[in-house]
């Protein structure tokens, strides 16, 4: 078997050569590379499979959450609760828009954050809570939208790796004021660069969304609010529309190597990725628990086979948070802190062959009898 890498995006391209050839000769053509028609067809079929009326083209997925947050009125000083077991653009997010987050503990079995310690946290100052749906698995929203409705708090949604997941067949994005997508390339809708997207059911955070994006321009060169340049570019809204159309058969089949992965390793000792019921897991990572796990992701990279980890540190004992007095420090999330130490992820993606996952599941369980 050869090596198998963590990721290939690659393969995607070459199945579907033709066609990104054809969408980038069509754009040149064109010759509008900036909110063009790919932009706003892209902004409304998004936002209309994710269930929601309005969408904003941004450059990233950082840029949609720090728009989100500023469209949503969060100010300097204001508290915002979110997870310390994320990727940091999360709380780099909440900080480009001066506000402070306060992390919450999370559910051992879901590594979403706990709604039963939300309240804990909140504040005088607290303003909004966002929830991350971690791996591609949707967060209880059924308890946190109660908790935010009776504090008056915003909700936005870290929506990064959760491009069509689902709570009792309610897409990840809807449930807030704001749901917020990276299409960073290895996601499960990734573009060929950079770009994000903020979905919302609210016609005035919507449209101050548009302003913020593009230097608060009502009409061009007259600004009306202060604002940033922080578009999707033309070219990525093309190739994402043509990615849409295949996003659905992608999940299924992430879906589906998620259960081979399951079926193999459910007699083992390593803990295997729950999905609460009701929900729509779409495995953006499959993401296990081993212990001595750098024994075992040497054992599996000598055998060919990449591993990564989502991820290692925390946000609240990165040094950068900790210089800034966010968070506790070690021991404040117990929870958190100790899976950090024991996740790893597998390969999966759309295009890995049947085979592989054959021999990854193989590896693995020697593996878990050797280390």
């Amino acid at each position: 078997m050869d090596k198998i890498p963590f990721g290939d995006l690659s393969r995607q391209y070459k199945k579907y050569r033709n066609e990104f050839d054809g969408i980038t000769k069509a754009v040149f053509e064109k010759g509008n590379f900036i909110l063009g028609e790919n932009v706003s067809g892209f902004e409304k079929e998004f936002a209309a499979y994710c269930g929601c009326r309005y969408g904003t083209g941004v450059g990233s997925g950082t840029e949609a959450l720090h728009l989100a947050l500023l469209a949503c009125g969060i100010k300097a000083g204001d508290e915002v609760i979110t997870v310390a077991n994320t990727a940091v653009p999360t709380a780099a997010a909440i900080r480009l828009a001066g506000a402070v987050p306060v992390f919450a503990d999370i559910e051992e079995s879901t590594f979403n954050i706990d709604p039963a310690l939300i309240e804990s946290c909140i504040t005088d100052k607290t303003k909004a809570v966002m929830p991350v749906h971690l791996y591609g698995n949707p967060c209880d929203m059924d308890r946190i939208m109660p908790i935010a409705e009776k504090y008056g708090l915003k909700v936005i949604e870290d929506c990064a790796q959760s491009h069509g997941a689902e709570l009792k067949e309610k897409r990840a994005g809807s449930f807030g004021n704001a749901g917020c997508f990276s299409f960073y390339p290895s996601k499960n809708l990734g573009a060929f660069g950079d770009g994000g997207m903020v979905v919302t059911n609210d016609a005035e955070i919507a449209e101050k969304l548009k302003l913020l994006r593009n230097y608060g321009q009502q009409n061009r060169y007259f600004s009306i609010i202060e604002g940033i340049n922080t578009r999707l570019d033309e070219l990525q809204a093309a190739y994402l529309r043509f990615k849409l159309k295949h996003l659905e058969g992608w999940n299924e089949r992430r879906i589906e190597i998620a259960g081979k992965y399951g079926n193999a390793l459910k007699k083992t000792c390593a803990r295997l990725p729950a999905v609460d019921k009701g929900c729509r897991h779409v495995y953006h990572l499959y993401v296990i628990r081993v212990k001595n796990r750098d024994r075992f992701m040497d054992y599996l990279e000598e055998k060919g086979i990449k591993t990564l980890i989502h991820y290692p540190y925390p946000i609240h004992l990165q040094e950068a948070y900790k210089k800034a007095g966010i968070g506790h420090g070690a021991g404040s999330l117990p929870v958190t802190e100790k899976v950090s130490k024991e996740i790893v992820s597998l390969p999966i993606y759309p295009e890995l062959y049947d085979e592989e996952v054959s021999y990854i599941s193989e590896v693995i369980l020697e593996a878990l009898k050797t280390v």
